[in-house]
């Protein structure tokens, strides 16, 4: 009798919780796959044994993990298709007039003469455009002038 009181304050305890944040769902927007897995574990390891989870509800539990992992997966492929997609774009930049705002903030017109990637916070890539000494992102790129190329030697 004493664990069904405790879950029952325990639920308690949550929807107060989730009252005083101001929404259930604000508190599971950032949980990853790792952590839902430990919370759908620690559920089945504390329910109560005289009114267990109902199978149809493990099964939607468990399309969800797997929904969970498939946009996961889709996500990283999307991202590393367009990283591969700017490098793409940036080398057909090489000899090309471009303007643009470089890294210091300053604006620059010249000829791309070399591409490079940056490796920056939490493994983000940067395609960087370098003209002459200056260098800037290739999303700062204001205006491509096509018609301007130089032969490449």
């Amino acid at each position: 009798m004493s664990q069904i009181g405790q879950a029952a304050s325990a639920q308690f305890s949550a929807q107060q919780q989730a009252a005083q944040t101001g929404s259930t769902n604000g508190a599971y927007n950032d949980l990853d796959i790792d952590q839902f897995l430990k919370l759908l574990i620690s559920e089945l390891q504390n329910q109560d044994p005289l009114d267990p989870m109902e199978n149809s509800e493990m099964v939607q539990q468990i399309g969800l993990i797997r929904e969970i992992g498939a946009t996961d997966q889709l996500t990283r492929t999307l991202t590393n298709l367009s990283s591969s997609q700017e490098l793409v774009t940036a080398s057909n930049l090489i000899g090309k007039t471009v303007t643009g705002l470089a890294d210091d903030s300053s604006n620059v017109e010249g000829v791309v003469d070399r591409i490079t990637v940056e490796t920056g916070e939490e493994n983000e890539r940067s395609v960087k455009v370098h003209v002459g000494e200056k260098t800037m992102d290739i999303k700062n790129i204001r205006e491509i002038q096509t018609g301007q190329t130089l032969p490449i030697t």
